[in-house]
């Protein structure tokens, strides 16, 4: 790294360093895959962000090379006129999204690239910031993905440029797996955390499409069987430095089902194997004939069928809204969720969290 990039983040750490500390309002994040035109069909008050999902790379560049993203961002920043409190991210990556990062990110040239043309993105299309989703940094992540342990020091050279190039205000976000081995290996937390405004914990899909066991996927709190939580991450984070202002919660629109899943226990930590997502717009659809319970220790609903033996795990309103609360009790810096396009274009889970963040229940 060059000795003019490393003074530019030693006058960032200084400049915050004297910044007063406010009241934190937490915020309402959300990812979105859909277009300028759906989005409109949403109520999105009190939403603090809408996180375009998802670019990638072409070459050595984040790149918006086709008419469908160009015209959807457009129509997604164009919301910002009917909600004047909301700012629009373009995002790179994503699961399965992120096939060439470790390669790019493992050059200088790849890495400057990077940022002057992010920079330049978000100043064309009057958008607010990037979110990070590389799926993972120094560990394995997609099949097939490359990884290196260079990532992780590649990770925090690619912010430090990114901040470097970016309007000052610009919001630079990452997203973060909720289990120990991206914690341990992927972030320099102490490098990193001054110079992003948040870390999205993905604290969802925590029993995976790979696992042979079934669980809750989104749980709030730790049980003796998972231990695997929102909770967990958020003290796992925390005992690493991070500050709780900048730690954002993540929710699930979305429940996942498997299959062959014995009736023991209504299906919960059984052997099973992963079939299909449900959205949440989908669910009263695609759950009949599912018996539903509540696990109070987890915090968290799931459901079994046992003509079919299938096994659902997901969010609903009642889990949503205790996230929500969890956040405020928490000083933490917000929640946010995969993805709006899942949710009920009215009475749906965002109005939950909208409702319960902004203490209006």
């Amino acid at each position: 790294m060059s000795s003019k990039l490393y003074l530019f983040v030693f006058l960032i750490l200084i400049s915050c360093s004297n910044e007063p500390i406010s009241e934190i309002k937490p915020k309402v994040i959300a990812y979105y895959t859909g277009n300028g035109q759906t989005i409109k069909e949403f109520n999105l008050n009190g939403v603090d962000q809408i996180i375009y999902s998802f670019l990638h790379l072409k070459g050595n560049e984040l790149a918006i090379d086709n008419e469908i993203d160009s015209i959807s961002l457009l129509g997604i920043v164009d919301q910002k006129i009917k909600y004047p409190d909301l700012k629009v991210l373009i995002s790179l990556g994503g699961w399965g999204g992120c096939k060439t990062c470790s390669d790019v990110f493992n050059t200088e040239s790849g890495r400057e690239d990077f940022a002057l043309s992010t920079a330049h993105i978000i100043e064309q299309y009057n958008a607010d910031g990037i979110d990070l989703d590389w799926e993972y940094p120094a560990i394995s992540g997609f099949p097939g993905h490359t990884y290196r342990p260079e990532d992780k020091d590649n990770f925090t050279d690619l912010v430090i440029r990114l901040r470097k190039y970016m309007n000052k205000g610009d919001i630079l976000s990452f997203a973060a797996g909720g289990f120990d081995r991206f914690f341990d290996n992927s972030i320099d937390w102490e490098k990193v955390m001054p110079l992003v405004d948040n870390v999205n914990v993905m604290s969802y899909d925590l029993v995976s499409g790979f696992s042979k066991f079934t669980g809750h996927h989104t749980a709030l709190y730790s049980t003796s069987e998972q231990k695997r939580s929102g909770d967990y991450g958020v003290n796992y984070l925390k005992k690493l430095g991070v500050p709780t202002e900048k730690i954002v919660l993540g929710a699930a629109f979305y429940g996942r089902v498997y299959e062959n899943v014995a009736n023991e226990n209504n299906g919960l930590y059984q052997s099973g194997k992963f079939k299909n997502g449900i959205g949440h717009s989908n669910f009263d659809e695609q759950t009949k004939g599912y018996e539903f319970y509540w696990d109070s220790i987890a915090k968290a609903p799931y459901a079994y069928n046992k003509e079919n033996k299938l096994f659902f795990t997901y969010d609903d309103k009642k889990s949503v809204r205790i996230k929500s609360e969890y956040v405020k009790e928490n000083n933490l810096g917000g929640i946010m969720f995969w993805q709006l396009m899942n949710d009920k274009k009215s009475g749906g889970l965002l109005k939950e969290m909208v409702s319960t963040i902004n203490g209006k229940q």
